[in-house]
Formats: structure tokens, C-alpha cells, sequence
């Protein structure tokens, strides 16, 4: 090695960057042949980022979770004194995050919706399986008040409520914990309603067969009966594909049914084709029953899933039909 009282840019050729940044570290370190270790670690980064970038991508949309809460803040702020001359104080901001997500959908996903006109002028339940994340969810109320200047409601489960910064963002959106005559009530009002009956379970502990795990649940087909409005399936094409979750972990299910917290890892992010279908509304009927409704229901969700879903899911076959005009029948 050179010695400490030697210029690093002597001799006839001067020490690159790189190799005075080494001979510097390793004078400080006191490490011998630091550049071997240097290899090594930069050799270990480019191994690895692949599958840090997967961890990573899913954080975009908590990112894009809490930059809408802030334009909530700042549009707050900035028109509160208007508010006395408005009929809707947060319209203007509603328009404004579903310009922000459908941006996103269209660019990061091509997102598509298809079968808009399924749904009613007035109330319905709109009832969707749930992938590792809502954000399909998010894409299709986006696009639906873009569109067709419709507004959607959506039930969401009890923990995101608990979710720090979250309440402004809840509160503008009208998301709801989900009581039965919340839902009846707001649906009698002529409300259009999302729920995913699977929920944090069906999120979490699906897999890319797209099984819908309902359980007992019939609760949303008792709403529909006692608002006596209809049901509108709702499934979104290769919204497991962009992100996947571990729930295939035995001991990950335990501790979710113990503590009831989403704490499964997730993963992905990847930018894969999704495209929302409407199915045909399914229509109230006065003598049906909630055991007979929620059948009902589970069986246009599944028909819509072999319809637009190739199984088992793909995550290179989802990217690819990023550049296809069709992939499964449409």
C-alpha cells in the first residue's frame, strides 16, 4: 500500500476517483484489501435490488395514500373561507384525487373499465373481490366520478380507520365501517355502495387461483334485501398480479386469526394490465333469502373471474398483456 505521508495522485497516472475513495476507507478503517470487500458488497446490492424493489413497489401507493390526505390538508386550508358559498365543499377535492389516482391506473397499470353501463342511475351494492390492496378499487371510483360523475361509497374494514392521518381522507370519501343500517340507510338515500364480503381475509390468504374466501358471510345480501336494491358484481383482471401478499405462511394465518391485524407481507407493485368488469346487476327480489342472495352473488362473482381470468394467474403473462389489445374473452 502507499504510505501514509504519499500523495494518492502520484506517479505518472493519477489514482481514479474510485480508487482514491478506497485508499482513503481503508486508511480510515485500518481493513486490508477493502476494495475486495467493496466488490463484494456492490456484487451483493445488484443481486439482491430485485427483490428489495418488490418489497419496496407496494409503498408507492401508501405514498399515494398519504399524498392525497395532504392536498385534503392544503385544499382544506385554501377554501375554507369559500365554504358558506358552496353546495359541496369537498367536491372540488374529490375531483381533484380521482384525477390524481386514475392518472396513476392509466399509467403505471393501463387500467381499464368495462361494463359501466351495468350500473344502475340509482342505489346498488356493488360487490368485488378483493385483491392484496383496493387500489383497483380506488382506479374504479376514480374513473366512475370521472366519467360518469357518479360517486361510489365504499365499507372498509375496522383497522383502517385506526391508520394514523387516515380520518380526512375517510371522512371526504364517505368510507364506511360498515353496521348494517349505516349501509341501508345511506343505499335508501339513493347511494351507491362497494363491499369486498371477503374483506382483509380474502386480501390476505387468496392466491393467484383467485379462490373467494366469504366464509359465513351474508351480512351485505341482508343490506341489499332491506334496501331492496341490487346487487352488481364487480372483479378486476390481474389485480393479484401486482401484488402479492405471503400468505401461504401457516403461521402468518395463525397470528392474523388471533389478533385480527394485517401484518402479512406484501409484495410487488409490478405495473401488470388491470382492467374492472361489471357484471349484469342482479336484481332485488322480496322473497329471496340472504343464504340465497349471498349463492347467488358468489356465483356471478366466479363466473366473472373464469371469464376474464386466466388461471392460474401469471405475473410475466399480466405484464405482457400490457402491449395485447385482448387477452381472455372480454
Amino acid at each position: 500500500m502507499i504510505g501514509g505521508n504519499e500523495s494518492y495522485a502520484a506517479g505518472p497516472m493519477p489514482m481514479s476517483y474510485l480508487t482514491c475513495l478506497t485508499y482513503i476507507l481503508g486508511e480510515w478503517t485500518g481493513v486490508e484489501h477493502i476494495e475486495d470487500y467493496l466488490s463484494y458488497a456492490v456484487y451483493l446490492l445488484w443481486v439482491l435490488f430485485p427483490l428489495v424493489a418488490v418489497f419496496l413497489l407496494p409503498g408507492v401507493l401508501v405514498i399515494l395514500f398519504y399524498t392525497s390526505i395532504l392536498l385534503l390538508h392544503i385544499y382544506k386550508r385554501k377554501n375554507e373561507l369559500k365554504e358558506a358559498y358552496s353546495n359541496d365543499f369537498w367536491d372540488g377535492a374529490r375531483q381533484m384525487l380521482a384525477t390524481l389516482w386514475d392518472g396513476h391506473g392509466r399509467i403505471w397499470h393501463g387500467y381499464e373499465l368495462h361494463g359501466a353501463e351495468n350500473i344502475p342511475e340509482g342505489p346498488g351494492l356493488v360487490v368485488f373481490y378483493h385483491g392484496a390492496t383496493p387500489a383497483d378499487c380506488v382506479y374504479f371510483m376514480a374513473r366512475l366520478l370521472i366519467q360518469k360523475k357518479r360517486y361510489c361509497h365504499v365499507v372498509a374494514d375496522h383497522f383502517v380507520f385506526r391508520l394514523p392521518g387516515f380520518k380526512i381522507l375517510l371522512d371526504v370519501h364517505g368510507v364506511m365501517h360498515g353496521p348494517k343500517e349505516e349501509c341501508v340507510n345511506a343505499l335508501k338515500k339513493g347511494s351507491l355502495i362497494a363491499i369486498a364480503p371477503g374483506g382483509v381475509r380474502e386480501a390476505l390468504f387468496s392466491d393467484e387461483m383467485y379462490t373467494i374466501i366469504w366464509g359465513n358471510r351474508k351480512g351485505f345480501a341482508q343490506v341489499a334485501i332491506d334496501a331492496k336494491v341490487p346487487i352488481i358484481p364487480m372483479f378486476t383482471q390481474n389485480v393479484r398480479e401486482g401484488v402479492r401478499t405471503l400468505g401461504g405462511i401457516k403461521i402468518l394465518r395463525s397470528l392474523y386469526e388471533r389478533i385480527r391485524l394485517p401484518i402479512v407481507p406484501v409484495y410487488g407493485g409490478f405495473p401488470v394490465k388491470l382492467r374492472t368488469f361489471i357484471g349484469e346487476p342482479i336484481p332485488y327480489e322480496p322473497n329471496i333469502t340472504a343464504e340465497e342472495l349471498t349463492a347467488k352473488t358468489k356465483a356471478a362473482l366466479q363466473a366473472l373471474i373464469e371469464k376474464h381470468q386466466k388461471l392460474p394467474g401469471n405475473i410475466f403473462r399480466a405484464l405482457m398483456e400490457r402491449f395485447q389489445r385482448q387477452n381472455k374473452e372480454d
